[in-house]
């Protein structure tokens, strides 16, 4: 954790102004902590009969504030708070999340009162850098907004309680509001859309407005337009759903612009182990192509509940702009729930999503963490697939072996949840590139 300390002397013909401060915030900072102290009041003991009374006299008040590099405002308390802070997901009452850019920000001191000595203030910041990290949440839920059964404040503190660290809210043709959005500690909600069309859905993540006008399409091309908006605008899009029967995508994924496919969506069941492998087609066939997936959560039921699947992402905070590059960079696996079931994959230090130059001698280390009985680690590349390891007991494993090729490996989990049923995949990953 870097830190500095300022020390700064206020004389008194300065009262009644406000004074800037400037400082440097450092590359990928998370998460800022503003300390100020100063004399206050000035004490006195007189005795009576009776006891000792301490008499208090203000002889100072400084107010606080802090700017961004732009010179808009981030927050302000007066005087009433010591101690503040600001990150990109939450602050300080009185205060904004806000980016933590580098740059120069400055803090403001207002010179409220000031003593006909002066004042010193001392002032103490505490810049926590980022760290990457695993977060947990869902990236296709909908609200009483389209045919969901929750308003977004139950459907955020649902999550929370589900041990999410991030949704996303994708109603059906829906824009959603950031200033709509509750504030949920610990949670990040990620505005969304599932564009629905008679021929396909489609989420477009991380923007309100992805589109101008309607969802109305009646021709290809009409539709071909909401993508390329989409894509204008900024929006991360998802395709829904490809295959299923009722609800697949039979547009030309040729033709769309699109980043992200939705191999797994709600309940594992055999129509998500057939867009899976169809997705693995993909791959084989030279496509680098990131998946995703989604609890497609509308209320809880026998057969769907939220995070049923998880997106566990590796990111370097739980900012909607730092979650939503880590998923779209596709670091990132899937479980059936937000369970501790988990396996890291490390080649030379990078994982999932990332394209690494291959060699000879290239070692992939894995580790496989909270197992149960009967669990099936499997490896998948461009030449099949095999078995790993056939879990004994409940426990964690852990192994290396060489990247033999070119092309990609990914891992996947595979568990029989209830006994007579077959087994299916509680735990899938994205591939790691070679090339």
């Amino acid at each position: 954790m870097q830190t500095l300390e300022i020390i700064h002397h206020i004389p008194a013909d300065q009262q009644g102004r406000y004074l800037l401060l400037p400082f440097e915030m450092p590359p990928s900072t998370e998460r800022v902590d503003i300390e100020y102290t100063y004399l206050r009041n000035r004490e006195e003991n007189f005795n009576f009969e009776s006891g000792q009374f301490t008499a208090q006299e203000r002889v100072n008040r400084i107010d606080l504030a802090l700017l961004a590099p732009d010179g808009s405002q981030v927050g302000a308390s007066g005087s009433s708070r010591d101690v503040i802070f600001v990150s990109t997901t939450d602050a300080t009452p009185g205060y904004q999340p806000h980016p933590l850019k580098p740059g120069t920000w400055q803090i403001m001191l207002g010179a409220y009162v000031v003593s006909p000595d002066g004042v010193d203030v001392h002032i103490s910041l505490r810049f926590t850098p980022k760290t990457r990290r695993w977060f947990k949440g869902d990236l296709h839920t909908h609200t009483l907004a389209s045919d969901g059964q929750l308003t977004l404040d139950h459907l955020a503190r649902h999550a929370r309680t589900h041990g999410l660290d991030f949704i996303a809210v994708t109603d059906h043709n829906q824009p959603v509001k950031r200033a709509s959005f509750p504030k949920i500690e610990g949670l990040t909600i990620i505005p969304g859309l599932e564009w629905t069309h008679y021929k396909g859905h489609s989420n477009f993540l991380g923007i309100e407005d992805p589109y101008t006008g309607s969802f109305f399409a009646n021709t290809e091309e009409e539709a071909l337009d909401k993508f390329r908006q989409a894509r204008k605008n900024g929006a991360l899009i998802s395709i829904n759903h490809p295959l299923e029967s009722d609800f697949g995508f039979h547009f030309d994924l040729e033709k769309i612009p699109y980043d992200l496919i939705e191999v797994w969506n709600g309940p594992m069941r055999p129509r998500n182990i057939e867009t899976i492998a169809w997705w693995d087609q993909m791959l084989k066939a030279g496509k680098r192509q990131v998946a995703v997936c989604g609890s497609d959560y509308h209320e809880d039921t026998v057969f769907q509940r939220l995070a049923n699947p998880t997106m566990n992402v590796f990111a370097w905070s739980a900012s909607e702009k730092d979650l939503l590059e880590a998923i779209e960079s596709g670091h990132s696996y899937f479980t059936y729930s937000p369970t501790d079931l988990h396996i890291d994959l490390n080649v030379n230090d990078a994982t999932y999503g990332v394209i690494k130059p291959w060699r000879e001698g290239l070692m992939a280390d894995i580790q496989a963490f909270a197992l149960e009985a009967g669990d099936q680690i499997r490896l998948i590349d461009q030449d099949g697939q095999r078995v790993l390891f056939n879990s004994p007991q409940r426990g964690d494993w852990q192994s290396s072996l060489p990247v033999e090729k070119r092309g990609y490996i990914r891992l996947e989990v595979w568990r029989t949840f209830f006994p007579g049923l077959p087994p299916m995949p509680a735990l899938v990953t994205n591939p790691i590139w070679f090339e």
